[in-house]
Order: structure tokens, then sequence, then C-alpha cells
């Protein structure tokens, strides 16, 4: 009998997003302005950050630099292994459509389209094709966030929080292994957004998304790996909760 035992490999997470050392200057009046001063941050793959402080803070750039939008004036930025500081517009644009979704306190939704066509267009902006295929994907989608009666409806005829909710899943709708949510529950009531907190949550357990969430909602906060205050640009602390298993 062979007595060797098999080795399983078990594969460490991974970086999904790596500062190393970002500072961000911005031209204010033809005065340099500093968003961000020399932070080195991480999220593993699979994580969710939270990334708080007050408003001026830099969050918002954090977001920015991490989708590509924005270059940092010093420092090195990987998010999924590429580096964005060295690659170019078009290829940034393909980075964003086909790794990252986003979801905005303000929802961002088309105005003039019902809620599951403002799902099926970000498939159709990410270059999928298949008719058939986005249509069934759709209406899983529109499903998960509860919302399969109110899919014909306009973002108008919709609550806040349904709103968010369409965002949510048009911010899965290319199926993204990163997820950016700025202030997520920031305009919605208390009840409404714990729903939010929830669903967010579902993408990290059941879907085993990624997540870099700016908020100020304590809730949010408690769910999260790993913690990031920023004050005035700078990071002040990290914290990485101990989670205790039942």
């Amino acid at each position: 009998m062979d007595s060797q035992e098999e080795k399983i490999e078990v594969r460490a997470p991974t970086l999904a997003v790596d500062f190393v050392g970002v500072s961000k200057e911005y031209l204010v009046n033809g005065k340099p302005v500093k968003a961000l001063a020399s932070i080195t941050l991480n999220v593993k793959e699979g994580e969710v950050a939270a990334i708080v402080g007050p408003s001026g803070a830099g969050k918002s750039t954090v977001l920015n630099l991490i989708a590509g939008l924005e270059k940092p004036s010093e420092g090195d930025v990987r998010v999924l292994g590429l580096d964005l500081a060295v690659s170019n517009e078009h290829a940034l644009s393909a980075f964003r459509s086909a790794n990252i979704g986003f979801i905005f306190q303000s929802y961002n939704l088309v105005s003039t389209l019902t809620a599951e066509e403002n799902v099926e267009l970000m498939m159709e902006l990410a270059g999928w094709s298949d008719s058939g295929r986005n249509e069934k994907l759709t209406a899983e989608l529109i499903n998960m966030v509860g919302l399969t009666d109110r899919a014909r409806h306009l973002p108008a005829q919709l609550s806040g929080g349904e709103q968010q909710r369409v965002a949510i899943a048009r911010a899965m709708a290319n199926d993204p292994p990163l997820i950016l949510a700025d202030e997520p529950t920031g305009n919605l009531d208390q009840k409404t957004g714990q729903e939010i907190v929830k669903l967010l949550s579902r993408l990290k357990e059941e879907k085993r998304k990624t997540l870099v969430v700016t908020t100020h909602d304590d809730r949010i906060v408690e769910m999260a790996d790993v913690i990031y205050r920023l004050e005035n640009g700078s990071l002040v602390s990290v914290d990485r909760p101990v989670r205790v298993r039942s």
C-alpha cells in the first residue's frame, strides 16, 4: 500500500489591488494640490476593502486610480496584475470593460432606459453580442437584486433603493472580478441602506467578488476585511479585523 500522502496545492490569494507609494497631485489655479500623499495599500482577491475618512480625504481619488480613470503622479498602481500607470487609454478602456463594475452614490442610470435595459446596455458596451444570452443573464441579475416585477420600469418610476439595486445588477453585467463602489448607501435611508449592504455581502460570499468601497456607513465597515482610513490625502491607519468563524 502506497503510504505517500497526496499533496494538495493551496493557492494563496493574490492581490487584486496593489498601491505602492502612490501620490496624486492636481493643478488648481496653477498651483499643485496634493490629493494623495505616498499611500501604500493592497486588497487581496475576494476581500472587501473599506476606504473611510472625511470628505476631501482622497477616497474618490483612490477609486479613480484603481479604475485607471486617472494616473498617479508618483508610485505604482497594479490592478489584477496590470500596471495601470504604463497602460494606454485604449488598453485601460478594454481593461475596465472586462474587469471592473461600478456602483455610484447617485446611481447614474440612463433615465430613458428601463431597469433591464440599463443592465443589458453594459453587456453591449462590453462587446457581448449574443442577444439571447444577454437577455437571459439580465433577467438573472434583475432577479438577484429582487426587482423582477420592476424590470420594465424607468429609473424615475423606481425608489432610490430600487435604483441602487439596478446599479448593482448593472455593475455585475460584465461579470467583473472587481467591484468599485463610491458611497453606495449615501443617499438611502437606514432600512434601504441595510438591504444594499446585504446585497454587497452577497457579491463577496456568493459571487466571490473583490469589493473596494468608499463609505461613511458603519455597516459596510463592519463587513470589511481591511479598512483604510484617509485624512488630508494621507493614510493614517490600516485595520484588518480578525474574523471568528463559528
